[in-house]
């Protein structure tokens, strides 16, 4: 027995040995490809020396004596901390995930190969201006810098992952910058998913007058009635069935509902209690580890420029230079269009088309799989665009027998410029020419909102389709793609899209809101990303007299809910304080005592408090009691409250109380029955979840910003390490927005929010401030991978200075890369 003990102790200690070997190894292998921010290093392709200041936050100051060594030092910094980040999106762009994930990205690879984004980005190339030529080549080549020196200095082959993953790094080019722009249009876009849930919602209701209540328009103008979608399309639509879409693996779609969305809004000199202009900006993105934004401070011949860029994309894309500043918010153009195109019955490798049939131009494309066989596929397009597969955003369920959709998009482009835009704007001297510099956009499109010293302006950017007055569906339904009239006639001029230069009233700005009436097709959109946080912006922009960096801070970190401020007086009137008595630990009781905690609530969603999520959990509850009784399955695919449609209900708007009444039952329910079946709803769900006590209900328990590592956040252990998670206030419908997933289980995980801040003062523009929601490096071993994120959750900031002295003075670091 002794020796049976003595040998398994031994087994043990080895293992133990063995085990701590293993971390330690693992260990020295990963921190091996940690950046040395203080060094000096002869590279190739430079034409002076740059140095590379490294402030207290990781932040690097490109310090160069021409813009193409600038751009070669910002792909070097970019490489140096998020090499794994971009070679993951190149391939995304590329539709090359496969080769290194396997059949778990098929779909993804298979749906950015009918794109052809990647060959549009190559083509793309040549139709950059000179500058923009340079700025790709120089980028290009210090990536390439950082990649030498990771292989030559064995330098664990730049980021952890490549550990994990077999993925040899290709040079980087010219082109794969344009395809990640292209990357980011598509994560942007929204309309494709708008049109196909509309088509499929008003193919269950028949009344044209309920479908205005669901999917509401924008207050401000109206809109004519739209055809019958079943009456539009030929005959033989399948009947309605449960979406079998699901979010692919690493999909750069966002799920419907978490687009593109921002705030950004300018005061002229008049509305400023300083002598300068002012200028807040705040993009909304899908939360990640590590960000989506990198910052960065470039030194051009026109002057320094500073904010945030995007790893793989040489240019400050949000921020300021020494006499301009600039913010960007989505613009929701919509710049989309699904066509139905009809097959020859005779023949289904051609397709109908105004003149008669025609060939599909058709390509194979062939999708290598690690450790699996290849997958062929044929990609088809016609006149109008790609076409893509039924079981793609459930287009099938609205596409008959005998046809296929294809998409129309306007970064389908092999003559995108966008990006010649950016970096002309980066150069750009005066609002004056920045405008001029942003004719150069055409995806994703965006509104610009500028200031210089003494001006301040919006425009919205990006190619806008030019649409004929009769077609059919106006582009809110997919549409007949053989009729010409619902065929693009183009672009629209530059000068047709919205613009707004010195305002009367001094102040301009933007939270996705409707910019503009007019009519179709000059229309800009029918769909919006805000009717909620405009009001509370307007509010407080018309609160005061002048504003000041602090307001416009104050502003930005706002988390008062206009939306629950107007829902609750409505959907509570005949609940509040109106029923007897209840003993302890009935649902009468509970409701009692939530009703009590809302009715005191001034509709602030602040992280601490438990009447946001009281609110929250109980509108989440009524609108999936309104509608679930009317659509069925299809209720699923509204995983966000509108707050419109709960309006447009309780004030009976056009007879909206009908969604009230429950239809399989004998009854006539009122709006008052819903609602507080809707409040037991959710205070059951309130108690499975965080228990009985209302009082100690935290909503930051349930409104965790979720920064997930998009490839190792669901590994056991490493997600610990990987995965960034913090409280935070904010939802839905405020400035400080922080939306929610709207999935069970965790349907208030904050998933998409403010990942960048920026607010810029001209009155001394050394005091402006910015901030991202997560660090600068994406190596999880890095201090700078996540410190950076507590200031984010606290609403604190750091300087946005060109001042190289202070920078140099709180270095960490300083690179010299010089000429051999």
């Amino acid at each position: 027995m002794a020796v049976v003990f003595r040998w398994l102790l031994r087994l043990v200690s080895a293992a133990l040995v063995l085990g701590v070997i293993g971390v330690l190894l693992t260990y020295y292998l990963a921190s091996r490809s940690l950046p040395d921010y203080d060094k000096t290093r002869a590279v190739s392709g430079i034409t002076a020396d740059i140095e590379i200041i490294r402030d207290n936050a990781g932040i690097p100051h490109v310090m160069a004596l021409s813009d193409r060594d600038a751009f070669f030092g910002l792909g070097y910094v970019h490489a140096q901390d998020r090499l794994w980040q971009m070679t993951l999106m190149r391939r995304t762009a590329q539709g090359r995930l496969s080769e290194i994930f396997g059949r778990r990205t098929v779909e993804t690879d298979t749906l950015l190969r009918r794109l052809d984004l990647y060959p549009l980005a190559v083509q793309s190339v040549q139709h950059q201006d000179a500058a923009t030529l340079d700025a790709l080549e120089a980028y290009a080549a210090g990536v390439n810098a950082r990649i030498e020196e990771i292989n030559s200095d064995s330098l664990g082959r730049g980021a952890p992952e490549f550990f994990m993953f077999n993925a040899p790094i290709s040079p980087w080019q010219p082109a794969d910058s344009i395809a990640l722009v292209k990357l980011m249009a598509l994560q942007l876009s929204g309309h494709l998913k708008e049109e196909v849930l509309r088509a499929r919602t008003s193919l269950l209701l028949a009344d044209e007058d309920r479908l205005a209540d669901l999917l509401p328009d924008m207050p401000g103008g109206g809109v004519a009635a739209l055809p019958d979608y079943a009456n539009l399309m030929p005959d033989g639509l399948a009947p309605y069935s449960p979406s079998q879409t699901r979010h692919a693996f690493l999909s750069p779609i966002a799920p419907r509902g978490l687009a593109g969305a921002s705030n950004a809004w300018a005061a002229a000199a008049t509305r400023s209690a300083g002598p300068g202009t002012l200028l807040a900006n705040d993009p909304h993105l899908g939360l990640t580890a590590p960000g989506t934004w990198f910052l960065a401070r470039l030194q051009l011949q026109s002057g320094g420029v500073i904010g945030g860029t995007i790893p793989g994309i040489p240019a400050i894309m949000v921020g300021r230079n020494e006499r301009l500043a600039w913010g960007l918010t989505s613009s929701y153009m919509d710049d989309q269009d699904l066509f139905i195109e009809e097959l020859n019955p005779e023949n289904q490798e051609q397709y109908r088309t105004p003149e008669g049939w025609a060939e599909f131009v058709t390509r194979r494309s062939i999708i290598n799989i690690k450790d699996d066989a290849p997958v062929t596929i044929t990609m088809r397009s016609t006149q109008n665009g790609p076409v893509l597969p039924g079981s793609q955003f459930d287009l099938a369920s609205v596409t008959p027998p005998g046809h296929v959709a294809a998409l129309g998009w306007t970064a389908l482009s092999g003559r995108d410029t966008s990006l010649s835009g950016a970096v002309a704007l980066m150069n750009a001297g005066s609002v004056e020419d920045a405008l001029e510099a942003s004719r150069a956009y055409v995806a994703p499109s965006q509104n610009l909102t500028l200031i210089d010293a003494d001006t301040i302006a919006m425009k919205t950017i990006g190619a806008m389709p030019r649409r004929t007055a009769e077609h059919q569906s106006q582009g809110r339904l997919p549409s007949l793609g053989w009729k010409r009239e619902n065929q693009w006639q183009g672009m629209l001029p530059y000068s047709a899209n919205p613009e707004f230069v010195n305002p009367q009233g001094g102040i301009v700005g933007n939270t996705n809101n409707k910019s503009v009436n007019r009519p179709f097709p000059l229309h800009v959109s029918f769909d919006w990303g805000d009717s909620q946080r405009v009001l509370r912006w307007r509010g407080l922009m018309q609160g005061r007299q002048v504003h000041t960096r602090d307001s416009f801070i104050e502003a930005q970190l706002d988390t008062v809910s206009e939306a629950a401020r107007t829902l609750l007086p409505l959907i509570g009137r005949d609940l509040w304080f109106t029923e007897e008595a209840a003993p302890e630990g009935t649902p009468a009781r509970q409701r009692q005592r939530a009703l009590a905690l809302l009715a005191n609530w001034n509709g602030e969603m602040n992280e601490h408090l438990p009447e946001p999520l009281l609110y929250a959990a109980w509108v989440r509850a009524l609108q999936e009691r309104l509608i679930r009784d009317d659509l069925g399955p299809l209720a699923d695919e509204f995983h966000h409250v509108e707050p419109l449609f709960i309006e447009r209900v309780f004030r009976d708007v056009n007879g909206a109380s009908k969604w009230c009444d429950i239809i399989r039952s004998a009854r006539v329910e009122t709006c008052t029955d819903v609602a507080r079946l809707a409040l037991d709803d959710a205070l059951i769900w309130i108690d499975e979840t965080y228990g009985t006590e209302l009082e100690s209900l935290r909503w930051g328990d349930a409104h965790q910003a979720a920064h997930d590592h998009p490839v190792l956040g669901e590994v056991p252990v490493l997600r610990y390490f990987v995965n960034i998670r913090q409280s935070t206030s904010g939802g839905d419908h405020t400035l400080q927005r922080g939306r929610t997933s709207g999935r069970d289980p965790e349907p208030f995980l904050n998933v998409h929010a403010a990942a960048y801040r920026g607010v810029y003062d001209f009155a001394d523009p050394d005091s402006s401030v910015f901030i991202a929601s997560t660090g600068q490096s994406g190596h999880f071993l890095s201090r700078h991978y996540d410190d950076l994120g507590q200031l984010w959750r606290r609403g604190e900031y750091i300087p946005m200075s060109l001042d190289t002295d202070l920078a140099r003075a709180a270095s960490v670091g300083v690179t010299r890369l010089v000429k051999p």
